[in-house]
């Protein structure tokens, strides 16, 4: 059986690189302190969310620490560089 990884599944979706999601779905984790959510329930909560383009990935954090579906501490959000905007389409 030939299953995508959640980062396969992210590249296809937003039209990026397989390194570009992986490296995203790792942001994501970093942005909490203690407990690492799986690339699974990242994807998953993203799926559900519906976002047109890739947003941050502490954007994606506090979504999923809001919301209860992973309720741990999260970091301060980093500050931006220059180009995100281009990256995060804002």
């Amino acid at each position: 059986m030939n299953r995508s990884k959640p980062f396969e599944i992210l590249a296809v979706q937003f039209q990026t690189s397989r390194e570009s999601a992986k490296y995203f779905l790792i942001r994501v984790q970093k942005s909490f302190k203690t407990e690492k959510p799986p690339h699974q329930l990242i994807l998953d909560f993203m799926d559900e969310q519906n976002f047109e383009f890739l947003p941050r990935p502490h954007r994606v954090a506090t979504l999923m620490n809001e919301s209860g579906v992973w309720s741990h501490p999260l970091h301060a959000e980093p500050p931006g560089l220059a180009d995100e905007e281009d990256i995060y389409g804002e």
